[in-house]
């Protein structure tokens, strides 16, 4: 969807200015949400796309204002609102109202270390042939869904080479939606900057992105 985070090529935000010895976290409370939205992601209610598209569809306002863990916090909120395993009451009072609902798993503090090495993978098999080949020369369709998507606006309708081909990916679209995981291509695509942002745009810039063949059309 068009949102506050895809922020891709806009102007007017000012520079992003690297931190010095930045660290993990900044408050105590960022760690605290960091493990929650973990530990509610692996009871395995919904999936990793599912919650990016819980944060990428807060309103701008909101969005905007809120420093990375809030954001993180408030999609989580969202999140267990729509799936019933918190009212909006109980929030807004911070103590239970209603009884718990028993979730499908628990990630146990003696797991976490051999879940997070573990990871959670997602490229997996695929029975088609992929359209495209390195060299191609692609554009990217100009759609602009209320769904989730990971298709930036700024390559939207622009004309770029496939440079890779990665192998086939759980299909964030689908499977932010409870339509399945739909394994498809996923390519490494190169545009010129003058392509995307016009003839100010540096000349000898490059900017590469990984698309899902869905978004792809042969030029």
């Amino acid at each position: 969807m068009n949102g506050a985070q895809d922020f891709g090529g806009q102007m007017g935000h000012g520079p992003v200015v690297n931190e010095i010895d930045e660290p993990w976290f900044h408050a105590p409370w960022e760690a605290r949400a960091l493990a929650l939205t973990l530990a509610m992601g692996a009871t395995g209610t919904w999936n990793i796309d599912t919650s990016r598209h819980a944060r990428e569809s807060l309103p701008p306002v909101i969005y905007l204002s809120g420093s990375y863990y809030e954001i993180w916090m408030r999609g989580l909120a969202r999140l267990m609102v729509s799936h019933g395993l918190v009212t909006a009451e109980e929030l807004d009072r911070g103590e239970v109202l209603v009884p718990p609902v028993t979730v499908k798993r628990v990630l146990k503090a003696v797991d976490v270390a051999a879940a997070l090495a573990k990871g959670s993978p997602c490229d997996r098999p695929c029975d088609t042939t992929p359209l495209f080949r390195i060299g191609d020369k692609i554009r990217c369709h100009n759609d602009h869904v209320t769904t989730h998507t990971r298709l930036p606006r700024y390559i939207r309708g622009a004309v770029g080479e496939v440079m890779e081909n990665h192998g086939a990916f759980v299909l964030p679209d689908a499977n932010a939606h409870g339509k399945g995981e739909s394994p498809t291509w996923c390519y490494s695509v190169r545009f010129q900057a003058r392509d995307l942002w016009g003839a100010g745009a540096d000349p000898h810039s490059e900017v590469m992105v990984d698309c899902w063949e869905p978004y792809l059309e042969q030029v």
